[in-house]
């Protein structure tokens, strides 16, 4: 059993989903993410501008983000979101524990902000969503800033010679 399969199917059972969601939806899993990737979080969520859309299944594993939907009449999957997590921009998350609830946004590539909205069954259950989303995105993603060490054909600042200057003529 690779890694994928491993971590996926407990983080869905944690999620309460049930083993006919999950099977529905695994092979569109399967095609986006690589059994290397270790799964963080598997969820139901739903979209706040559109509330009767169908119903979406959130993947969030180390690398990606991979969200499902499935329609309400037909009860089709389509693919709605498949991104790398360095890909998307402006991430931001605003839990509410009054509402056992917690809204997810981010830019896509293509410039589309996604928003999605995750229930949770307690408000404890918050603040654990709260620290895998920080754990996703704030510990794993921070920017590479630029160090220079050291340039080739330069001595450093405290060894170089003081600067040639002319003595003064009277």
């Amino acid at each position: 059993m690779d890694v994928f399969s491993r971590t996926f199917l407990p983080a869905a059972a944690e999620a309460g989903l049930a083993v006919q969601t999950v099977s529905r939806h695994m092979p569109v899993f399967r095609r986006c993410v690589g059994s290397g990737d270790a799964t963080i979080l598997v969820t139901r969520c739903s979209r706040p501008e559109r509330p009767v859309a169908g119903e979406y299944l959130l993947l969030l594993t180390h690398r990606r983000l991979v969200v499902t939907q499935q329609t309400r009449v037909l009860h089709r999957l389509r693919l709605h979101l498949n991104t790398e997590l360095r890909e998307l921009s402006n991430v931001t998350w605003s839990p509410d524990p009054r509402l056992h609830s917690v809204e997810l946004a981010a830019t896509a590539i293509d410039g589309v902000r996604e928003r999605f909205l995750i229930r949770t069954t307690h408000p404890k259950q918050v603040w654990q969503l709260d620290a895998l989303l920080n754990h996703a995105f704030r510990t794993r993603l921070r920017a590479a800033r630029e160090r220079i060490v050291a340039t080739i054909g330069e001595a450093p600042l405290g060894m170089r010679p003081a600067a040639f200057r002319p003595a003064a003529v009277r």
